[in-house]
């Protein structure tokens, strides 16, 4: 079986962003509006595809109304 090319906790990261989104009502093309960027840019990063830094974590967060803290507390990273 091939090794994942991302921890547990990414992949939990990265579920709990999507679920945010999902939660905020919006859809990929929405936020990649937003994001001056194609739905693409949100499906490469929801996906694992594109490997996510921590200002864009904060931009999504305020985006989908969510504070920081709380988001990773969700994930289970705080």
């Amino acid at each position: 079986m091939p090794k994942s090319r991302h921890s547990t906790r990414y992949r939990r990261l990265l579920r709990t962003l999507k679920d945010a989104r999902v939660e905020a009502g919006l859809t990929q093309v929405e936020v990649g509006r937003k994001f001056g960027a194609h739905a693409s840019f949100v499906s490469k990063i929801e996906s694992g595809e594109r490997r996510l830094d921590v200002v864009e974590l904060a931009d999504f967060c305020k985006l989908y109304g969510v504070r920081l803290t709380t988001f990773l507390k969700h994930a289970g990273l705080e």
